[in-house]
Parts: C-alpha cells; sequence; structure tokens
C-alpha cells in the first residue's frame, strides 16, 4: 500500500477550502442583496459560479450556509482591534474609541449583515444569539473591563461596569444607527460621527466622573 502524498492533500484540502469560500462569498452578495428569504439555492450556485450539486455538497440547506456566513461575520468582527490601553485617559479612549465603533456598526456591508440577522433571528434564535455573543457581547465586555480598569485613576463612580459601557455603546449610536440601519440615510460622515461621540463622551462622564 502506498502512503498518501502529504502535498497532494494539502492541494485538496486548499481546493476544499477556496470552493468553501467562493460559495460563502457568492451567498454574501445574494443575502445582502435580497435577505434570507429572498435568496434561493440556485440563485446563490449562480452568483458563486459553481453547480447546485456542488453548493449541496458544502451545504445542506440554506440555513446552514447562512448560518456559516454569520458565524465568519461574528468571528471576523470579534477581532477587531479597539484601542483599549489602559495607560491612557478614559476621556480619549472613549473618543477614540466611539468613533471606530461606530465606523464599523455603520459601514454598508457592515449594516446589510446586521439587517439580515435581525429579520432571521426570531426565526433562527440561535444564530442571533451567536451574533450578539461574539460581537455585541465582547465588545462590551471589553469596554467594561477597561473602566474598571480605570475607574481611580480617572475618579469614576461605577458600579455596574458593564451597564456603563453599554450606556455609553448606546449613546454612540444615538441618531446614527438606526437611521442607517433603516436605510433612512446614508452612512454618517466622519464629522457627525465625531459630533455625536463627542456629546456621547461629554455625557458619560458628567454622569459616572466625580466633581472635585
Amino acid at each position: 500500500m502506498v502512503a498518501d502524498n502529504p502535498s497532494s492533500l494539502r492541494l485538496v484540502g486548499d481546493a476544499d477550502s477556496s470552493k468553501r469560500r467562493q460559495i460563502i462569498d457568492g451567498a454574501r452578495k445574494v443575502f445582502l442583496d435580497r435577505g434570507f428569504d429572498g435568496a434561493s439555492m440556485g440563485e446563490i450556485a449562480r452568483a458563486a459560479g459553481v453547480s447546485k450539486g456542488t453548493l449541496y455538497v458544502y451545504f445542506a440547506d440554506k440555513n446552514r450556509l447562512f448560518e456559516a456566513i454569520v458565524e465568519e461575520e461574528s468571528l471576523e468582527q470579534g477581532k477587531l482591534a479597539f484601542n483599549f490601553d489602559p495607560e491612557r485617559d478614559v476621556a480619549a479612549i472613549l473618543m477614540e474609541f466611539g468613533q471606530a465603533y461606530i465606523q464599523v456598526l455603520c459601514r454598508p456591508g457592515g449594516g446589510s449583515a446586521i439587517r439580515t440577522v435581525m429579520a432571521i433571528a426570531e426565526r433562527m434564535p440561535e444564530v442571533g444569539r451567536r451574533f450578539y455573543t461574539n460581537v455585541v457581547a465582547v465588545t462590551v465586555a471589553r469596554l467594561a473591563d477597561y473602566l474598571k480598569a480605570r475607574a481611580k485613576l480617572d475618579n469614576l463612580a461605577i458600579d455596574d461596569f458593564e451597564l456603563a459601557s453599554t450606556q455609553f455603546t448606546q449613546m454612540c449610536q444615538a441618531s446614527l444607527f438606526m437611521p442607517f440601519i433603516f436605510q433612512v440615510a446614508p452612512a454618517p460622515s466622519p464629522d457627525r460621527i465625531e459630533e455625536v461621540i463627542a456629546s456621547a463622551t461629554q455625557m458619560f462622564l458628567a454622569a459616572y466622573q466625580r466633581k472635585g
């Protein structure tokens, strides 16, 4: 019996991964353009440049394919390197983080992905939970950890750091996220984002920073 050639196995694995990537990229475009209900496996196959037979080799149905896309989006957003340097003061970090956070949240592709997940979460709650856990909760927890580390240094009177973190992220979204997610307005300009985040930072410090 001849041993398997490791190089050949690697080439097969690479080809398999490349084909899966091709399918996911095509499916993402169809889902974002048409939503979950409007997307069909036939249209996804055409967009991905594969046969329906090949599509079903990799994904048993539309639900599994959508879950794979959401999982990938969750992992990518979870890797975003927001700067929570504990050596820097809270006002500077809140301004910097808030602007980066909204730029991610309101980027056209990201907005479409969030809209699609929101639309399907009631029918596929596990998908919604996974997206929330890997994206929203991770960001809130990282900001909460930073605030806890800086509380004494910046004279912050915070009892519930996770609540304070959530409050700040919600204030950052004010007048920006909802109009964007419902397609009432385009992605906000950098100047408008800076204006809103400056207001959110001022309100946050007014609520939590001890006087004197």
